[in-house]
């Protein structure tokens, strides 16, 4: 089974909808994606997800996109303050510029990851994510994945989400810690695109594969001279 992670459009995060840009970078990445063999969609709940992927399902033919309520944006700060401070992406880059080791497994007790509401929707995604991976064939076993499909026939799916819990979920199945995985992926580009494969072969134990992680080489149409105007590909 391949998985490919799609991030949403530029956003407005206060309608919870695309960009007139967002539009246009969804209709881009819904060609791109027309290259993957895709057999079903799903997605977060939030609006600029589900207008993300729209235009893929209309484009594919396929349609039906199927919720994750799960897989919605991950919140950051206080509940009393949300959004103030907090941000994961922020506070990973002030503790590795302190040296501190972001692989460490009880980086929840890090003092800006404790009592962030950021670390309860990551372990959110990370229960849930095991139980949804088991309908699709991948039971978890310890940090791995037993195939219980019955054949070796390769399907591949696609989620749209957010950057979040997105890499909630790819911390989670790669066994990364999440504040490490932040810095590895870096600025996550809107509509950009990672895969994970999962071993085909009925009974496998194994850990997925990252076929490639965050490319957004289709919002190159954005850069001036291809398309007759300027437009910032990523906020």
């Amino acid at each position: 089974m391949r998985l490919i992670l799609v991030r949403h459009g530029d956003p407005n995060y206060e309608l919870d909808c695309l960009t007139e840009l967002g539009h246009k970078q969804a209709k881009v990445v819904a060609q791109r994606l027309m290259e993957e063999g895709i057999e079903k969609i799903f997605c977060s709940p939030q609006g600029r997800a589900q207008q993300t992927a729209k235009p893929f399902a209309e484009l594919s033919g396929l349609n039906e996109i199927e919720t994750l309520d799960f897989m919605h944006e991950i919140r950051f700060g206080s509940l009393e303050d949300l959004y103030r401070k907090g941000n994961p992406w922020i506070c990973s880059s002030q503790l590795m510029h302190e040296g501190v080791d972001l692989q460490d497994p009880k980086w929840r007790e890090f003092p800006d990851f404790a009592d962030n509401t950021a670390t309860v929707d990551i372990d959110l995604v990370m229960t849930s994510v095991d139980a949804w991976l088991a309908t699709l064939g991948y039971q978890r076993e310890g940090l791995y994945y037993r195939n219980t499909n019955e054949n070796d026939e390769r399907r591949t799916f696609v989620l749209f989400s957010h950057g979040g819990s997105s890499t909630a979920l790819l911390s989670r199945v790669l066994n990364i810690p999440f504040p490490h995985l932040c810095m590895m992926l870096g600025h996550i580009p809107h509509t950009c695109i990672s895969c994970l494969r999962f071993d085909r072969r009925p009974g496998m134990l194994s850990m997925p594969i990252l076929e490639f992680a965050t490319d957004a080489r289709h919002l190159n149409v954005f850069k001036e001279g291809q398309t007759g105007s300027v437009e910032r590909a990523q906020s």
